[in-house]
């Protein structure tokens, strides 16, 4: 039997600054099995993205044994999201990403 899953508290105000800031997102948080909770995509790049509360306590953001498992195993973009900052930081990151992947389609 899957284990139940549930939303930290934060996700729909992470999710809504994504969307404003032109990310595309879709809710995977009831797939279970150490899914992350989101995939966002912005400039031809996609991200898997674990939701925590970063105003709890670090021992109640931690991974559960299913999403270490997955982290751990997934060869693609995959990131933990908890505060505001972090998503800056994302959307940073995406843009520098499709910089890369454009420069080496020009080489190839």
């Amino acid at each position: 039997m899957r284990k139940r899953t549930r939303k930290d508290n934060n996700q729909a105000e992470i999710v809504k600054l994504l969307e404003a800031m032109f990310f595309s997102v879709k809710d995977t948080s009831q797939l279970g099995s150490g899914f992350p909770d989101i995939v966002c995509g912005k400039y031809g790049i996609n991200f898997l993205c674990e939701i925590k509360d970063g105003s709890k306590p670090p021992s109640q953001r931690k991974l559960t044994p299913d999403e270490q498992w997955f982290h751990d195993t997934w060869r693609g973009n995959v990131v933990i999201l908890e505060t505001r900052e972090d998503v800056l930081e994302l959307e940073k990151t995406a843009f520098r990403l499709s910089g890369a992947v454009k420069s080496q389609k020009i080489l190839a």
